[in-house]
């Protein structure tokens, strides 16, 4: 189980930490969408389709305001570190011949269910 004691000190330990002080639990499900940038919808499209393979829903969008591409890609998921770290790894892997690369995840968090 997770706590913040135990969490190592990177950008992912410090994004649930941040989960953490919100009032959500780390060790029951959350909603979390995680981010890879891509260099055209075509990019994108072809990193959607095999996230799903995978289990992920996903979108692909063009970043409001630049020329950038999202694939967002969305799954249920405890929380644990060494998971979030997994799924990261496992989304570079796809992202990275489409010149694509993993940029994070966000999460509503669980702290209202």
């Amino acid at each position: 189980m997770d706590t913040s004691n135990t969490i190592p000190n990177d950008a992912t330990g410090d994004a649930l930490r941040r989960y953490i002080q919100h009032g959500s639990d780390l060790t029951k499900p959350m909603v979390m969408d995680f981010f890879v940038a891509v260099p055209s919808q075509k990019a994108g499209d072809a990193v959607a389709i095999e996230a799903q393979k995978l289990g992920f829903k996903t979108q692909v969008e063009k970043d409001e305001g630049s020329e950038n591409w999202t694939c967002y890609c969305t799954i249920t998921m405890i929380p644990h570190y060494k998971d979030v770290v997994e799924v990261e790894e496992k989304l570079q892997v796809l992202a990275t011949p489409h010149s694509g690369h993993i940029d994070g995840f966000g999460s509503y968090g669980n702290a209202d269910d």
